[in-house]
C-alpha cells in the first residue's frame, strides 16, 4: 500500500508559478511511474505529466508542455510539479498517482492504469 500526499496548491494570478509536491510512503517509490493528473469542475480527470521510475524520461500533455516540469527524488520519496506561466485554464485539483505496470512513457495513461492516488491539492489561477 502506497500513500501519497500532495501539497503546494494555492490561489495565484495568471502568469505566476507554483510548485506542487507529492510525498510517498509505504512502498518502494522507485517501483512506480509517477504521474500527475488534474480535474477541473465538471470535467473528467486528465493527464498532466509523467516521469519514469528513475527519472530518465518525462512526458507532458500538450496543454502544459514548455510550462510545467515534473521531477522526482527517489532517495526522499518525493516528486514535484513545477508550474510556470500559469493560466486560468490550469485551475483544477491536482493529483499525484503511481503506476506499477510498465508502459511506454510517451503514451497517455488511463485512470485504470493508476495503482494509488493522492487526495489532491487545489490550484486556482485568477485572471
Amino acid at each position: 500500500q502506497v500513500k501519497l500526499v500532495e501539497s503546494g496548491g494555492a490561489l495565484v494570478q495568471a502568469g505566476g508559478s507554483l510548485r506542487l509536491s507529492c510525498a510517498a510512503s509505504g512502498g518502494t517509490f522507485s517501483d512506480y511511474i509517477l504521474t500527475w493528473f488534474r480535474q477541473a469542475p465538471g470535467e473528467e480527470r486528465e493527464f498532466v505529466a509523467a516521469i519514469t521510475r528513475f527519472g530518465a524520461a518525462t512526458h507532458y500533455a500538450d496543454s502544459v508542455k514548455g510550462r510545467f516540469t515534473i521531477s522526482r527524488d527517489n532517495a526522499k520519496n518525493t516528486a514535484h510539479l513545477q508550474m510556470n506561466s500559469l493560466k486560468p485554464e490550469d485551475t483544477a485539483v491536482y493529483y499525484c498517482a503511481v503506476e506499477g505496470r510498465p508502459r511506454a512513457i510517451w503514451t497517455i495513461p488511463s485512470i485504470s492504469d493508476v495503482d494509488y492516488w493522492g487526495q489532491g491539492t487545489q490550484v486556482t489561477v485568477s485572471s
